[in-house]
């Protein structure tokens, strides 16, 4: 019998993206997507979850934040001591793929993707924003609108999340989650990261 594909994610945001992006694309319906209520609790759930025995294919999606090396360690750490073998120094750019190890192992097929794009530090609005066609015109307003403020009241870090949610607050349905924003064709998954991202997941998922 066929075990559990799994795909677990950080939040709700990233959930409803890969699941309007496979709908979209016509990729396909992931088994399940978990939400681990941020990156520190999904490393610290990964090593079990890989040691459930009726997953076969096991997909992780993490922000890189400030530091993407540190991401990865921290992920090729945990499955180095679960098992696998030959894990590189930094992330394949077009997203990470790594076969379980030879029997006796039941561990499963892993990847991993590292927002935005496996190589820049960053989060998911950092995706996000490669999926905006470079005609839009408003995304430059809203680049100046932020940085005319009189007062910013949020971090840095945070600069991608306020761009995404200000550019979003200007379209003919203002507002809309960023899962709708790409059923409602403001974001164009077929633009060419989406499409690398596609392909992570149609390798991973659906062959």
């Amino acid at each position: 019998m066929p075990g559990k594909n799994i795909l677990l994610v950080e939040g709700k945001d990233d959930k409803h993206v890969v699941k309007n992006i496979c709908g979209r694309l016509g990729l396909g319906e992931i088994g399940e997507i978990r939400t681990q209520n941020g990156k520190d609790t999904l490393l610290e759930m990964l090593p079990v979850q890989l040691q459930e025995s009726d997953i076969t294919v096991l997909g992780i999606i993490l922000d890189a934040d400030t530091d993407l090396p540190a991401r990865w360690q921290a992920v090729a750490e945990r499955l180095t001591k679960a098992g696998y073998h030959g894990i590189k120094a930094s992330p394949d750019a077009n997203g990470t793929i790594l076969t379980p190890p030879p029997e006796p192992s039941l561990l499963p097929k892993v990847g991993i993707w590292l927002m935005p794009d496996n190589r820049a530090s960053g989060l998911l609005e950092d995706f996000l924003q490669f999926l905006i066609p470079e005609s839009d015109s408003l995304l430059p307003h809203a680049r100046q609108a932020i940085e005319t403020l009189p007062e910013k009241r949020f971090s840095d870090a945070h600069y991608s999340k306020v761009l995404m949610h200000s550019w979003l607050a200007w379209q003919e349905e203002p507002g809309k989650p960023y899962g709708q924003a790409i059923t409602a064709r403001y974001l164009d998954p077929t633009l060419p990261l989406g499409q690398t991202f596609a392909a992570w997941l149609r390798k991973m998922f659906f062959e």
